[in-house]
């Protein structure tokens, strides 16, 4: 089973930026949630699970890419802030870094092993897609309105809606990391 501790030993440089201590231990406690209601049992299985079924991943897996869509954010906010004379918005690292964590956290309900060393949609994923599972978890767990809307609207669903700033650049930065394999997988990636 996966615990506390394990969410906290996967992702600690990332959740020690978050300032706001109840922030922090509600994200832990949705991945824990996540993991127990996904039937995730241990660390491994995490770092093993593909981030995707829609493309081939070429090995990167769940845990790589919520660590390189939360930084890849970050990154850009944090480019913004050097780049412009006045930053005509207020970017919230909390919010930013709690969403780029959970954004697809869902999958664990909407993913399952196949039995034979691969994984499948599961009856929960064929029926909801991670961004309403997470959101649910999120809710379930009392997480702020800001980072449900990240959760959320992060991915197609959210198309055409309302959006916090940190889900714009969390959006950005999950489909910077998906579109280059997709588009790899089809011959279309100028290398």
């Amino acid at each position: 089973m996966i615990t506390d501790k394990d969410i906290r030993n996967l992702f600690g440089s990332v959740l020690e930026r978050i300032a706001n201590k109840d922030l922090r231990d509600k994200v832990v406690k949705v991945w824990v949630l996540a993991c127990e209601r996904g039937g995730c049992m241990s660390v491994d299985e995490l770092k093993n699970m593909p981030f995707t079924l829609l493309t081939n991943t070429h090995g990167i897996s769940f845990i790589e890419h919520t660590l390189a869509v939360t930084e890849g954010a970050c990154g850009l906010a944090k480019a913004q802030e050097a780049a412009y004379k006045k930053l005509p918005y207020k970017i919230d690292y909390d919010r930013l870094l709690a969403g780029g964590l959970l954004h697809d956290v869902g999958k664990l309900l909407e993913t399952e092993k196949d039995g034979k060393g691969g994984y499948r949609k599961s009856r929960s994923g064929a029926c909801t897609r991670h961004p309403v599972s997470g959101t649910a978890l999120a809710y379930e767990v009392g997480l702020r309105d800001e980072v449900l809307n990240t959760i959320a609207c992060h991915a197609k669903e959210g198309e055409g809606a309302p959006k916090c700033l940190e889900t714009v650049l969390i959006h950005q930065a999950d489909f910077a990391t998906f579109d280059p394999l997709v588009m790899m997988d089809k011959g279309q990636l100028i290398q």
